[in-house]
């Protein structure tokens, strides 16, 4: 792994690790912020998620700990740890950072910068979780070998 990669992750994942660890150590605040989001986000799923919310923040949290250490160890699972981070960013950034909502303009700021700071970082998550390390990907091994299969049957037809 290049040295950049090597530095980037951790430092992507950090935020995430140290996040979950505070929301395990203290629900009180996610579940006061997010909860209705929270229960309103699982019953939308295609998966059986608990309806309780300090169930959900416990979830969402230990999702965001073990996605982000193995984002952060660049090993052969790191692309998954960043599509972890990035599924259990999305339902945080709408339930916790809702600017549309706040009437207070300082507050309302505040809220809109935490928010597009969250879709920066997903926009890293998703940099990572499709970044193959210069070696091919699978769609692209796939559609290699799809071509070839072609080629070779298309030699074998008549005419």
């Amino acid at each position: 792994m290049d040295p950049v990669r090597r530095i980037a992750r951790p430092l992507l994942a950090s935020i995430f690790v140290s996040g979950g660890i505070e929301a395990l150590r203290n629900r009180g605040p996610e579940v006061a912020v997010g909860g209705d989001v929270a229960t309103d986000v699982a019953d939308a799923l295609p998966v059986d998620l608990p309806d309780d919310p300090e169930t959900l923040v416990k979830l969402d949290a230990a999702v965001k700990v073990v996605g982000g250490l193995v984002l952060a160890s660049g090993g052969r699972f790191a692309r998954f740890g960043a599509l972890a981070c990035a599924a259990s960013l999305v339902p945080t950034t709408f339930a916790a950072h809702r600017f549309w909502e706040i009437d207070d303009p300082d507050e309302r700021t505040k809220q809109q910068i935490h928010f597009f700071k969250n879709l920066s970082m997903l926009g890293g998550l998703l940099i990572a979780a499709t970044d193959t390390g210069g070696r091919p990907s699978v769609p692209w091994l796939a559609g290699r070998a799809a071509g070839g299969l072609r080629e070779r049957t298309a030699d074998l037809l008549p005419g």
